[in-house]
């Protein structure tokens, strides 16, 4: 066969691979993937086709280029154990302390394990089909699968019940990409669709750029766990029924690792219906989805020296900071965000004490929060933006600075009265708290909080408060503009 001159070397159908969508070439693909590794380096390269694979092992300086056509496609989850499938999830101890995928790797479409100088370019396309967002395919109803090494003997195996939900047994895949322990890691131009339980999870990955990718997909769409040194970068993720881009500090690795030094910029995230943002269609469903910016829930390692900014929010959920396990979430600035339909609470600051981690876990810390410039319509009735410490747990030195918000209003005298609960160990949501006493903001156990430049709005007459505030000294509230009723007050506390 003549190759062009400028064609890559490890061009994968010089390997075998048919890429007609109906034979697996996974392992020509890994087959080019060891000739470039072995070799010092180089690009594996796909040509216009569709690829059916199980999985694909990332080496040591090597790019993956997928060119304009192509299409890695993730062969159907085998329902006979003893069939061909995805590699096995690899035992780890750490179960205990988060859910099942957050703490395996392996069981994916495409992973790397201790890795450096490793890339995925290119137009082309991930189609994570055959992959699971979850459940057990093979399970029958209400049956588990065998946890994949025994639970440690410690407190969070009783007070946690894990290993448990999303428990998978070997050959079933559930991530589109994953990565472990990597450094100097490349993501740029190419398209995610039905990326599984996620669509990309990367822990303890350094020195990591995404620029310019399209997620359309079933679960969580980027999760950034125990990361440092990230940049993303024109992105759009849709994922209508999990979080966005979610960054996490899981004890998945064996330790409290920060996430820290990462920037978010010129991203979209939205809950549309799954395909109808690569289709252009942008259909909505029974109601906006998840599909947010979101710090937690996993959170042992905490979060420093994050910015994110340029953003926009579209029918899905709102601004989630969370640390609930023990981490300490400071020095965070967020700026420059349009929303609209937002399902739930436009922001939401939460410090818990779930504190799923080892034993003498403390609650941690959320302090130097800096939020600006975030215009938000069509924002739910019946969530006010809530800024909740827990008593002996405060949220200090937050700052939200020219923000109007429009909700859909509707919430009555009866709702003013309400004493939402601590719930202090629960998993956080802007859910957890019940109805809630006001429209705009609700702060409670926090010290030095300030609101300036806020503007408060009403679709329909909202008989709550605009502000209420809760244990929440040092509040400074300056140029406050908010719609109310003549017989309710502005602020209540």
């Amino acid at each position: 066969m003549k190759v062009h001159a400028l064609q890559p070397s490890y061009n994968v159908r010089r390997f075998g691979a048919v890429g007609n969508g109906a034979e697996l070439d996974t392992h020509a693909i890994n087959m080019a993937i060891d000739g470039a590794n072995s070799n010092g380096g180089g690009t594996v390269y796909f040509p216009a086709g569709t690829y059916k694979c199980y999985s694909i092992h990332l080496k040591s300086n090597v790019a993956l280029y997928l060119d304009a056509g192509a299409t890695i496609l993730a062969a159907e989850n085998p329902m006979d154990p003893n069939a061909p499938g995805y590699d096995a999830p690899e035992p780890n101890e750490w179960d205990p302390y988060e859910d099942f995928g957050h703490s395996h790797w392996h069981n994916s479409l495409i992973w790397g394990d201790n890795l450096e100088n490793v890339s995925i370019l290119g137009p082309g396309k991930i189609d994570g089909s055959g992959l699971t967002n979850g459940p057990n395919p093979r399970a029958k109803k209400g049956e588990k699968a065998e946890p994949v090494a025994p639970p440690a003997t410690n407190r969070a195996t009783t007070k946690f019940g894990y290993p448990g939900g999303d428990t998978l047994p070997p050959g079933i895949g559930n991530k589109a990409i994953a990565l472990k322990n990597c450094r100097n890691v490349t993501f740029k131009d190419f398209t995610i669709y039905r990326g599984g339980h996620f669509a990309i999870l990367c822990t303890g990955v350094d020195n990591w750029t995404m620029d310019n990718l399209k997620i359309d997909t079933n679960r969580d769409g980027v999760d950034l766990d125990a990361c440092h040194n990230v940049r993303m970068s024109n992105c759009t993720v849709n994922s209508p029924h999990d979080d966005g881009i979610c960054l996490k500090s899981s004890y998945g690795l064996g330790e409290a690792r920060a996430t820290e030094n990462v920037t978010i910029t010129n991203c979209q995230v939205s809950g549309w219906e799954v395909g109808s943002l690569l289709d252009g269609t942008y259909r909505k469903g029974n109601g906006p989805g998840t599909g947010r910016i979101k710090f937690g829930t996993e959170s042992n390692g905490g979060f420093k020296n994050i910015t994110i900014s340029n953003c926009v929010f579209n029918y899905c959920c709102g601004f989630a900071l969370e640390t609930v396990d023990g981490g300490v979430l400071e020095d965070v600035t967020i700026d420059n965000i349009a929303m609209r339909d937002i399902a739930n609470s436009p922001i939401f600051l939460r410090l818990g004490a779930r504190l799923r981690g080892p034993a003498g876990t403390q609650v941690g810390i959320l302090r130097r929060v800096h939020i600006s410039n975030i215009v938000c319509s069509g924002a739910s009735g019946s969530l006010p933006s809530i800024i909740s410490g827990i008593p002996g747990g405060l949220i200090h030195d937050v700052t939200i600075r020219n923000v109007h918000v429009i909700t859909k209003g509707g919430g009555t005298k009866e709702q003013a009265t309400t004493k939402p609960a601590e719930n202090e160990n629960r998993y956080p949501e802007p859910t957890m708290f019940g109805q809630m006493p006001a429209y705009g903001f609700y702060i409670r156990h926090a010290r030095g909080i300030e609101l300036s430049d806020i503007h408060l709005d009403y679709e329909k007459l909202d008989e709550r408060p605009p502000i209420v505030l809760d244990d929440a000294e040092g509040t400074e509230l300056t140029n406050i503009k908010a719609q109310h009723a003549p017989d309710v007050p502005e602020v209540a506390k």
